[in-house]
C-alpha cells in the first residue's frame, strides 16, 4: 500500500536534502560550489541576487564571490543595463570545476544506486518528479540586480 501523498511529499523533501548533505560531506565540496551552481542556473547575477537565491546574507555571498574571484572561477563584469553595477559571471575554469564536481556527484550516487534494486526507469521517474516540482518555483528566483 502506498503512503498518503502528504507523507510522500514530506519524505521527498527530507530525503532529497539528506542525499544532498550526504554527497557534500563525502566529497568535501569546496566552498562556493552553490554559488557556481547558481551562476550556471541563473546566468550573470549581482551579489544581492545571488544572496537572495541562496538565502544567505549579502556579506556572506560577497565573501564567497571574493574567494571565487581569487581562484579565477568567476569574474566581475559591468552590469549590462546599469553602468553603476557589476555582475558575477562563470569563467571557463569555473565551468570546468562545476562539471568536475557534478561528475563526482554522479559517480557517488551511481555507486550507491548500483547497490540497490532500482532500475534506470525508476531513477528517471524520480528525477522527473523533482524537476517538475522545482520547475514550478524556478520563475521566482531573481537573476539580476542593480545593486553595486
Amino acid at each position: 500500500m502506498t503512503a498518503p501523498l502528504p507523507d510522500l511529499a514530506s519524505d521527498l523533501v527530507v530525503l532529497a536534502a539528506r542525499l544532498t548533505r550526504s554527497v557534500r560531506r563525502e566529497l568535501e565540496h569546496p566552498a562556493g560550489v552553490r554559488a557556481l551552481s547558481l551562476l550556471d542556473e541563473l546566468g550573470p547575477s549581482g551579489v544581492t541576487a545571488l544572496a537572495a537565491a541562496d538565502r544567505c546574507s549579502q556579506p556572506t555571498m560577497t565573501a564567497t564571490v571574493k574567494a571565487l574571484l581569487e581562484q579565477g572561477l568567476v569574474a566581475s563584469e559591468p552590469h549590462p543595463t546599469d553602468g553603476r553595477a557589476r555582475v558575477v559571471v562563470l569563467t571557463d575554469p569555473g565551468r570546468a570545476e562545476l562539471a568536475r564536481i557534478r561528475r563526482a556527484n554522479a559517480e557517488l550516487v551511481m555507486a550507491r544506486l548500483s547497490e540497490t534494486h532500482h532500475t534506470a526507469e525508476e531513477v528517471a521517474t524520480a528525477v522527473a518528479v523533482l524537476r517538475d516540482v522545482l520547475d514550478l518555483t524556478s520563475g521566482s528566483t531573481p537573476q539580476e540586480d542593480t545593486t553595486p
